[in-house]
């Protein structure tokens, strides 16, 4: 049977932890930043685990990380 192959662009903003969970980084963050809050813009700098609903849907597309 041939090898799976990864989605190219999940690759690229998905990362995985320690314990197997995937880690990913706030939208909105690249412009237009003058309307947003200091205290809006200092909390998106910080990377979130990704929810259990599309944990599932990363495996698929992401099957040898």
């Amino acid at each position: 049977m041939p090898k799976q192959k990864s989605h190219s662009s999940s690759k690229k903003r998905f990362r995985v932890t320690g314990t197997g969970k995937f880690r990913r980084n706030h939208a909105f963050t690249k412009h237009i930043l003058t309307k947003k809050a200091p205290k809006r813009k200092r909390q998106l700098r910080k990377s979130v685990i990704v929810s259990d609903v599309d944990q599932k849907r990363l495996r698929k597309l992401l099957p040898y990380k």
